[in-house]
């Protein structure tokens, strides 16, 4: 069996991608002069990270107001004992659903949701409750986001 462990993490690469998580469009070498390393080490190890799938994408972060526009929730999820994949499959093509987490406790899945108005995301939550296998689901509704860290490192 192939070792699925992601490679450890030293100081540097552990800065490196925190400094990215500020600003991905940091020049390289403005990271370089950051963490007191040549130009040639940040590509490297940029380029590693990325082969290892560490570093899997560089996105945008929305802020608040713009996000604001339309409505989010989350959804915790309960499914029916091996239907877990079929609901899986089921929610994966909509495209309003812009996380899913299995996750332990009292729900099975939890969703990240995002929809334009409260119509759309009664729409949802009556097609995510119509999916074979999905027993209950719970919704809570953002009103606004405190924190927003984006993800550790």
């Amino acid at each position: 069996m192939p070792n699925t462990r992601p490679p450890a993490l030293d100081d540097i690469d552990r800065q490196l991608i925190a400094a990215l998580q500020i600003n991905a469009r940091e020049p390289v070498a403005m990271l370089a002069r950051q963490l007191g390393v040549a130009r040639t080490t940040v590509t490297s190890r940029l380029a590693r990270l990325e082969k290892a799938r560490i570093i899997t994408g560089y996105g945008v972060r929305l802020s608040q107001r713009v996000v604001d526009g339309g409505l989010q929730a989350y959804v915790g999820i309960t499914v029916q004992p091996r239907s877990g994949k079929e609901v899986l499959r089921r929610l994966s093509v909509l495209t309003q659903v812009q996380q899913l987490c299995a996750v332990s406790g009292e729900f099975d899945y939890v969703a990240w949701l995002r929809t334009d108005s409260p119509e759309q995301l009664d729409q949802l939550l009556d097609l995510i409750g119509s999916v074979d296998g999905v027993e209950k689901t719970t919704t809570s509704i953002i009103l606004s986001s405190k924190i927003d860290r984006g993800q550790p490192v």
